[in-house]
């Protein structure tokens, strides 16, 4: 029997990471979590993470780091976690790339997520018993943000279909609209009347129960921070960034599509489906090449970020659709 062909994310992480230290890391959490280091180890931790925030206070600290899915890789080698930590986009707290520090304000604790619209029965839950429900993992997934940037992140989470099927969606749903929270007094951004408030954004429900599309609750082996979306977020790594929306807490399943926050920002710059796509620039600037965060590399950009072989039979038969904004 020959053995299949090998996925372009499917890559050996050997062959993709350098990072003996990144797994070491890893390797020391899960020792800090078994308790066989003891507490006063965890500043090393925190050293050896890179990252100036620490996620001791996140109740869900216990559940990771979580088993890493071999079968999703990133292509190269992992972004620096300081780095992934500290260049945020996140306008709720600010329109600037620095709003890490500010976005501590954010309250995680308690949190809850509303499942509704054409679902057999809405449901309101709580975060934590969210995550007892859901199949954690660990995936390693390219990011290219539509500014023309890009990363490599190790996110813990779950199969967004997992979700699907806790919530249970009528057949006659047909889109998944997902909103982040509303409390300006937390996120100043959100003051700012120009904007329509709260961030909204949507996935066809062929896109929602796609196998790379992911829930995140985790990265670096840790529960994931405030400025990288917690406690739950959504990474599509076919998509420009501004789709994998941050800080949910509805999720809505309706029968017809309606616009997204940038859509309704700027509908000449920022489409419904947000598809990478190299040959089709942005208004503004080109979308040919991508920065590499943490480096000086400039690298060529690939179609659907470099998952086309598994995400375009998704558009078969939207030719007249701007896939690609």
């Amino acid at each position: 029997m020959t053995s299949p062909t090998r996925r372009d994310w499917e890559l050996p992480a050997s062959a993709v990471t350098p990072e003996a230290l990144f797994r070491s890391r890893r390797q020391l959490m899960r020792d800090i979590a078994a308790g066989s280091i003891l507490a006063a180890a965890s500043p090393l931790m925190a050293s050896l993470a890179g990252s100036a925030f620490a996620a001791e206070a996140d109740p869900s600290a216990h559940l990771y780091p979580v088993e890493h899915n071999p079968r999703y890789v990133g292509g190269r080698a992992i972004t620096g976690e300081k780095f992934v930590t500290t260049y945020n986009n996140f306008y709720e707290f600010g329109s600037h790339k620095k709003i890490s520090e500010a976005a501590q304000a954010l309250k995680i604790r308690p949190w809850t997520v509303v499942l509704d619209g054409l679902v057999e029965k809405p449901v309101e839950i709580g975060i934590d018993d969210l995550l007892k429900k859901m199949p954690l993992e660990e995936r390693i997934y390219r990011h290219r943000c539509v500014e023309a940037w890009s990363m490599v992140v190790p996110w813990s989470g779950f199969p967004m279909k997992a979700l699907v099927d806790f919530a249970k969606p009528r057949a006659e749903a047909k889109y998944v609209m997902m909103e982040t929270f509303l409390d300006p007094k937390t996120a100043p951004g959100q003051k700012q009347h120009w904007y329509p408030w709260p961030y909204v954004e949507a996935l066809t429900m062929q896109e929602a129960t796609h196998e790379l599309a992911f829930l995140v609750t985790g990265a670096y082996g840790k529960p994931v921070l405030p400025q990288n979306g917690a406690p739950l977020r959504l990474a599509v790594p076919w998509k420009y960034g501004f789709k994998s929306i941050k800080s949910i807490v509805r999720f809505s399943f309706v029968s017809e599509r309606s616009e997204t926050f940038w859509e309704k920002v700027s509908p000449r710059e920022y489409g419904f489906w947000a598809n990478v796509n190299p040959e089709v620039p942005h208004p503004r600037w080109a979308q040919s090449q991508e920065r590499v965060l943490g480096t000086s590399d400039i690298v060529r950009t690939q179609l659907y970020n470099g998952y086309a072989e598994f995400v375009a039979d998704l558009y078969t038969g939207l030719s007249g659709e701007p896939l690609y904004m």
